[in-house]
Formats: structure tokens, C-alpha cells, sequence
């Protein structure tokens, strides 16, 4: 097994609004290997995307560890967890986040602008399957083609980390086939680390592993011996 790229030890998260107190998260320990694509699967509620959050380093935990390599996330500054995310965590959501007076190459290029090692927006988009619509707005893109130019944005800047939170939630099967697609062949090509969360059981089969999440904890983890392609994924 090689280094992980991030891995997290034994971490809660407990939200507090007066009173009333939740714990999203009750004691998560696992990894993210370079290469791998694991799916993270569980209900609404479960703390799927509380667990993305910190992994991510949008959220932090209220007890346990994260490291990224060598570097324990949960110890360092502001200003080292918004260098963490700009040059090594790409991040798409299930709403595609896209600036609508730009281009899909310039909603790409906003990444590519600040990223230490960039490839170019036009190579990134011909990596999704959009390199002819590089010069459309997101109103002339369907959703599919939305989603597929936020990924071609997460992945420009050459991301350890690619995270996903629920990628075809808002697409029909078909649409969502054709994402699935391009997430999996960014995982080969690039060896990213890819994390997508989601309640539709069918996804899990196009994983290297599967991390059941309820209740805030890990259910159980299972290993695909064979994964299948996304279109032959049962929605």
C-alpha cells in the first residue's frame, strides 16, 4: 500500500446551535492513496459532506487529526489551509458554481490564473470532452457539459485531491453516465486521488473502494475486486 495522500484520525465534528447539539461526525479514521477513487456512500444526514468539508479544509474538526502528507492540517494557519486549497484540492459540487459571463475556458482559466503548475484551460477542457465548446457560456451548455467544465476547472491546477460532493445529483442517468466518465478518466490519467460522496448506490461499482458512512461513523469499508464502467452503472 502506498503513502496516503490525506488521512484522518479519529475525527468528530459536533455543530451547536444554543441547546441543541449534533455530532455529524463520531470518531472517522481513513486514507486517500494517490491513484485511488473511492466513493463514499450513505443517506442524506449521514456526514458524508461534513466528512468532504474537512477533508477538504473547508470545515475542521472538533477532535482528531488530518494530515495531508506530512503536514497535519488541523495544526495549521488560515493562511496555510487557503494555500492547501488553492494548489492541491480540487473541489466540484453537485451545482456547477460556474461565472455566467465567462466562457467555459474562462471559467476554467480563473483556476489556471493562480495555480503554481497549471495546464492550460484548453487542454483541461479537451480532458472532459468539451474542447469544442471552449468559447460557450454555461446558458448554451447543458448540465452535463456545466459539470463537466467544473471538473475541467478542478482539475487544471493538477490537484493531488479531487473531491466531489453528490456530481450527478442534479443530472439524469444519461448526463450523469457521461460525468462519471470524466471523473474516472481523470483518476487514470492524472493518478488524482478522488473522493465522490453520494446516496445512489449504483456509483459504488466504479470505485477501487467503498466507504460506508452512517451515523456519522464508518459502517464498513469494501474493496470492488472488479469495477465496472459508468455506463454500466445501474441508477
Amino acid at each position: 500500500m502506498s503513502d496516503p495522500v490525506l488521512r484522518c484520525e479519529n475525527i468528530t465534528r459536533i455543530y451547536r446551535t444554543g441547546a441543541v447539539e449534533v455530532q455529524a461526525l463520531r470518531g472517522v479514521t481513513m486514507r486517500l492513496d494517490a491513484g485511488e477513487m473511492v466513493v463514499l456512500l450513505g443517506a442524506s444526514g449521514s456526514g458524508k459532506s461534513t466528512l468532504l468539508n474537512i477533508l477538504g479544509a473547508l470545515d475542521t474538526p472538533t477532535s482528531g487529526r488530518v494530515f495531508f502528507g506530512d503536514t497535519e492540517l488541523t495544526r495549521a494557519p488560515d493562511r496555510e489551509l487557503t494555500r492547501f486549497r488553492r494548489e492541491h484540492v480540487g473541489f466540484v459540487f453537485q451545482f456547477y458554481n460556474l461565472m455566467p459571463a465567462l466562457t467555459a475556458r474562462e471559467n476554467v482559466a480563473l483556476v489556471t490564473e493562480i495555480a503554481a503548475d497549471p495546464m492550460r484551460p484548453e487542454e483541461a477542457l479537451e480532458r472532459v470532452g468539451l474542447g469544442h465548446r471552449l468559447h460557450h457560456f454555461p446558458a448554451e451548455l447543458s448540465g452535463g457539459e456545466q459539470q463537466r467544465v467544473a471538473i475541467a476547472r478542478a482539475i487544471a491546477k493538477r490537484p493531488e485531491l479531487l473531491l466531489c460532493d453528490e456530481p450527478t445529483g442534479a443530472l439524469d442517468s444519461a448526463t450523469g453516465v457521461t460525468v462519471l466518465e470524466a471523473l474516472t478518466q481523470v483518476n487514470s490519467d492524472l493518478g488524482t486521488a478522488t473522493a465522490i460522496i453520494t446516496h445512489n448506490v449504483g456509483i459504488q461499482a466504479i470505485a477501487h473502494r467503498v466507504i460506508h458512512i452512517a451515523d456519522g461513523r464508518i459502517a464498513r469499508e469494501t474493496i470492488n475486486e472488479v469495477r465496472i464502467p459508468p455506463s454500466e452503472v445501474t441508477w
